[in-house]
Order: C-alpha cells, then sequence, then structure tokens
C-alpha cells in the first residue's frame, strides 16, 4: 500500500511510539520525580509500619501508620529544634568570618619562599574575589525576593505532599501490587516473571533506602565525633553537610570531604589530622560498611556509578545524581530477570 513495507512500517510506528512515550515521560520528570521520593519515602518508613501492624490486634495499618507518622514527625521536630538552629548559626558566622580568615592566611604565605607564596596568594585571591562576587550578586538579587519565596512555597507544599503519597503507598501496598500483577499477561509464565522481578524491586528499594539512612547516621556520628573530640571549627554545620551529601553517590562524599579540608586549612584546625580521618573514615565507610549494608542486589561498577550520577545531573540536576544509582541497580535487575527467563526457555 502507498508502496510501504508493512514490516518497515511497523518498526517506524513503534520507534515514534517510543519516542513520544520519552519525551512524555521527560515532559512530566517532576512530578516523577514526587512520586518516587513518596514511593522511597514509604520505604523508609516500612519496616516501623510492618514491625507495629505485626504487634497491634486486628492488624490495624492505618493505625499503625498513623503512630508511626506521629513518631516521625515528633523526631523530625526534635532534631531540627536541636541541631537545625546550630547549624544555621554556624553557617552565618561562618559565612561572615571566611573572608576575614582567607586573608589571615593570605598573611601567613609571606614567609615562604616566592613561589610558593605566588601561587597561594594567587589562589586565595581567586577565592575571595569569588565570594565577593557572590555576595554582590545575592545583594543585587533582593528585589526579587518576593519569587524566591514563592518558589520556597511550593516545595514546602512538596514536604507536605511526599508523606501524604507514601501514607497511600503503604496502605494500599498489597493492592496496589495486585493490580500490577492483573496487568501481566495472563500466562503463567509471564506473571511468574512479573512476580519475581516486583519481589527484587522490592527488595532492592529496602535496601538501598536502609543503607542510605545507616550510611549518613554514621557520617553524621563519626564526623561531628571527631571534631568535636579535635575541637575543629563549624563542626557540626560541616557534619550535616557530610551527611546531607552522602545520599550523592561518590560526588557528595568528595565534595563534602574537600568543603571540610578548605573550612580547616582557613580556619587553620588539625588539617592533616582532619585529612588523614576523612581519609580512613571513607575506607571504612566505602569497602566495609557500605557492601555489608547494600548487599548483592545494589552491585554497580564505579564506573558506571559515575556515568549515572553525571548523566543524572545532567538530564535532571541534583535529583537525577540522586535517582542514578537505584535507576542503573533496576535496569540491572530487569536485564538479569528477562536473561534468567530466556536461559529458562531454551
Amino acid at each position: 500500500m502507498l508502496g510501504l513495507d508493512r514490516t518497515a512500517a511497523r518498526y517506524t510506528w513503534t520507534a515514534a511510539a517510543i519516542l513520544l512515550l520519552l519525551a512524555f515521560i521527560y515532559g512530566i520528570r517532576g512530578t516523577l520525580f514526587l512520586f518516587t521520593l513518596a514511593v522511597l519515602f514509604a520505604y523508609l518508613i516500612s519496616p516501623a509500619v510492618e514491625l507495629l501492624d505485626r504487634a497491634l490486634p486486628g492488624r490495624a495499618r492505618t493505625l499503625a501508620l498513623a503512630i508511626v507518622y506521629v513518631l516521625f514527625i515528633g523526631v523530625v521536630v526534635i532534631v531540627v529544634t536541636q541541631i537545625g538552629s546550630r547549624v544555621v548559626d554556624q553557617a552565618r558566622i561562618l559565612a561572615l568570618k571566611f573572608p576575614s580568615m582567607l586573608g589571615e592566611v593570605q598573611k601567613q604565605t609571606e614567609k615562604h619562599p616566592d613561589a610558593v607564596s605566588s601561587l597561594q596568594d594567587q589562589l586565595l585571591t581567586n577565592i575571595r574575589n569569588g565570594i565577593t562576587q557572590k555576595t554582590n550578586e545575592l545583594i543585587g538579587a533582593l528585589p526579587n525576593a518576593g519569587l524566591k519565596i514563592v518558589s520556597a512555597a511550593t516545595n514546602v507544599i512538596y514536604v507536605v505532599i511526599v508523606p501524604i503519597l507514601a501514607f497511600f503507598f503503604l496502605k494500599d501496598s498489597v493492592l496496589i501490587r495486585s493490580h500490577l500483577l492483573s496487568l501481566a499477561d495472563t500466562s503463567p509464565a509471564m506473571r511468574s516473571f512479573a512476580d519475581g522481578l516486583m519481589e527484587d524491586i522490592h527488595a532492592l528499594l529496602a535496601r538501598y533506602m536502609r543503607a542510605l539512612v545507616v550510611l549518613s547516621l554514621s557520617t553524621f556520628t563519626a564526623y561531628s565525633t571527631f571534631f568535636t573530640i579535635m575541637d575543629v571549627p563549624y563542626g557540626v554545620l560541616l557534619a550535616v553537610l557530610a551527611m546531607m551529601l552522602e545520599f550523592i553517590p561518590m560526588i557528595g562524599p568528595l565534595v563534602a570531604g574537600t568543603a571540610i579540608v578548605i573550612v580547616a586549612a582557613v580556619a587553620g584546625s588539625h588539617v592533616l589530622a582532619v585529612l588523614i580521618f576523612l581519609l580512613a573514615f571513607r575506607m571504612f565507610q566505602d569497602y566495609v560498611l557500605s557492601p555489608h549494608i547494600m548487599g548483592q542486589g545494589v552491585e554497580l561498577h564505579p564506573l558506571l556509578v559515575l556515568f549515572g550520577v553525571f548523566a543524572g545531573a545532567e538530564v535532571a540536576g541534583v535529583a537525577g545524581s540522586f535517582l542514578s544509582v537505584p535507576l542503573l541497580a533496576l535496569i540491572r535487575i530487569l536485564y538479569l530477570r528477562m536473561r534468567r527467563q530466556r536461559l529458562a526457555t531454551e
């Protein structure tokens, strides 16, 4: 018909449909990220929900969810009031004192040889010029603060929506699973494949969220303890920074370590000891604690992780970097399941 080969036309329409689907997914990436955060948050609190659900009479899942949410909100309020205020104060003080501390370090370089002094002077001058430029940009942007407040308000709404969505995911998880399985082919082989794939994804996300929480908490505990013992300035701020950047694989800890060394060097506080501690802790975290917690399901080659982090950042910024590792792990699970299914049918 019209001189078109049916096979070529079918392949063309299939490719066009896939491209349209990818464009649609990219267009709603913000909503997908919101629902993904809700799913991950649901996996974060699901162990406590399951424990209470089994302990309460009549297996009252809604009541268990309500109790866990109240406890979670209480913990968040306590953490914010006890630690958040100190972090804000230390960040404000560091922002005010950092240029002057750089000036003091620049004065000390006059005692060094000319070549070293010139290199350090150039580096410190560039840092100070960058800080001055960013400060001037911030002051010039104050008239547009109203728009920024509106943008921040939308983020606050997201903070409220994510727990609400997670509530429904946890409440109706069994129903959602059964509906997804009903979408699979009626053949026993296809239903078995879909059921096994969902089990693997469930185990992966549970391990991944547990690992993220444990690794971030261990980072904050170790860093804050060491900084307190060594009397490193702005210790709580630096520990919280390292804890938050722990959620971005490989690149996050590197950025946090660099920032900590720079602050310690400018403040003149045990730079060598801080550097040795950071190296020792990263060795323990990356080669002992993380593999033990992550398990076999999240094993990815470091080059693949770096590719995912950079590619995710290019596509969706920080959100893409954060989701790159679980997405790559999901693709790996899908590939292994499909390969296992193909070998079983041969």
